[in-house]
């Protein structure tokens, strides 16, 4: 079987014009994570396992309406979740199933960068941030020469892929980036690999 790798993909507090309760600009350090959608998949675009963790928000707990309308998380949902704190052993536990994964990947750095913010807030990180993170964004861009159009959805257009699922949930994101796996030029990863690992 072919090296699997870790896709992960998160889903965020929002707000209508990218505005915070507070008044400021939203940023990783005021939006919470609501759902990790996780995928384990081969290079092939084979998905092994996937899983979507819920988590419920602390510091704004109310869901704006245009977040539950972007994402299809409802109130209730997260309502019903653990905090990011008890979600982070629960993501480690369904991990140790794969403990020869060696890598994980996002579309782009965001993902990356905001688990590592609520990570260092919460004092609470994910076991996978430790391994190398694979850019799949810059991994296709290089693959197909494409610059202007590369958001997901895009991505999939270009191979005449249609978006299976609800975009902009995280389970759903996940699996449809696994089926652009195939779609890499695998020889140029090591040029998307982000530098440096999550400590």
């Amino acid at each position: 079987m072919q090296q699997a790798i870790l896709i992960v993909d998160l889903e965020a507090t929002c707000w209508e014009n990218q505005i915070a309760p507070s008044g400021s600009r939203q940023s990783v350090h005021e939006m919470e994570i609501i759902e990790l959608g996780c995928v384990v998949a081969t290079c092939a675009g084979v998905i092994l396992e996937s899983r979507s963790f819920l988590v419920r928000p602390q510091i704004n707990p109310i869901l704006s309406p245009f977040c539950q309308q972007l994402t299809s998380i409802k109130q209730m949902m997260v309502d019903q979740a653990p905090v990011f704190a008890e979600v982070v052993p629960e993501v480690d536990a369904w991990l140790r199933s794969w403990p020869d994964l060696r890598l994980w990947a996002s579309w782009g750095n965001y993902d990356r960068r905001h688990i590592a913010a609520q990570s260092a807030r919460e004092d609470c990180m994910p076991t996978f941030m430790r391994l190398p993170h694979l850019n799949l964004k810059s991994l296709w861009k290089m693959t197909t020469g494409e610059r202007k159009h590369n958001g997901l959805g895009a991505a999939l257009k270009f191979h005449a892929l249609t978006f299976e699922g609800q975009p902009h949930r995280g389970i759903d994101d996940a699996r449809n980036m696994a089926r652009l796996l195939p779609q890499m030029d695998w020889s140029l990863a090591i040029m998307a690999r982000t530098d440096g690992v999550e400590k």
